[in-house]
């Protein structure tokens, strides 16, 4: 993981992003579409959303997921009990699973985070079997996530500094062709990207902000920093900026690009 990312906390990210990272992953694996009976690995399983998502949804012989964090494994293993599941702290780049141990890598939500996804996809095809499948998605900080979007807007307007952090200037791979670049470099074939797209509603502006207030990634880390007044000043405007509706509400779209490949 990136060393300006803190990553710990199961709860608190699943307060902050993990609520709309579950529609994604069911979005994910939809246009997957793979049969019944497979081994599955989960590179940065982080809590388990999508580990979860693939034992429901995905019917697996089996699926290990692997973190670097012991914080989010501990989360994963308090929550999902299925004896086909196994949860181990590990890295992208160091699984520590035996060559052509599964039929289906996949990563939701971490490419972006890591110093070298490069070397995580080469490990991800030394542990899939020949004409397995590897897949992934990544938020688009760039573009498509309106949550962030808003915050890292508002931060930058009251702190010129916190244009550093965004998440949509420091991440290269959050776009369509990096993506499928990076992939195909990695030598997978038959490469295919897609966006996936999902709503999200917050009843009330405290339940956009509260989140923020964890300390979980980039944006909560930043407001983790701030003095109280500098964290007032940034509230406030975000609460003058986002679309809040007569009800209270806050209606926004997140949007996540996915890739698939499959080994040669």
């Amino acid at each position: 993981m990136s060393s300006s990312e803190t990553w710990q906390q199961g709860k608190a990210y699943d307060s902050y992003m993990g609520r709309w990272s579950s529609l994604v992953a069911d979005e994910f694996l939809q246009w997957l579409d793979l049969s019944g009976g497979l081994a599955w690995l989960d590179v940065g399983c982080g809590t388990g959303m999508l580990s979860a998502a693939i034992l429901e949804h995905c019917e697996p012989d089996s699926i290990v997921g692997v973190d670097p964090s012991a914080g989010f494994i501990r989360r994963a293993r308090s929550h999902i009990n299925d004896p086909r599941a196994t949860f181990r702290v590990a890295d992208a780049t160091e699984t520590g699973l035996p060559d052509q141990a599964c039929d289906v890598t996949v990563s939701g939500l971490v490419l972006n985070f890591l110093n070298d996804p490069a070397l995580a996809l080469t490990e991800s095809r030394r542990v899939t079997r020949p004409s397995g499948v590897m897949a992934a998605y990544v938020w688009d900080y760039a573009d498509g996530m309106e949550i962030t979007r808003s915050f890292w807007d508002a931060a930058g307007a009251v702190d010129p500094a916190a244009k550093n952090l965004d998440q949509g200037v420091r991440f290269t791979i959050c776009n369509p062709d990096a993506l499928s670049r990076l992939v195909k470099e990695s030598g997978l074939k038959a490469v295919d990207v897609r966006a996936i797209e999902v709503a999200t509603v917050f009843a009330s502006f405290d339940d956009y902000w509260i989140p923020f207030l964890g300390g979980q990634g980039s944006a909560p880390g930043y407001v983790a920093s701030l003095a109280d007044e500098q964290r007032v000043r940034l509230r406030e405007e975000l609460r003058r900026r986002l679309p809040v509706e007569a009800d209270g509400g806050i209606r926004m779209n997140v949007r996540a690009w996915a890739v698939r490949g499959q080994v040669s």
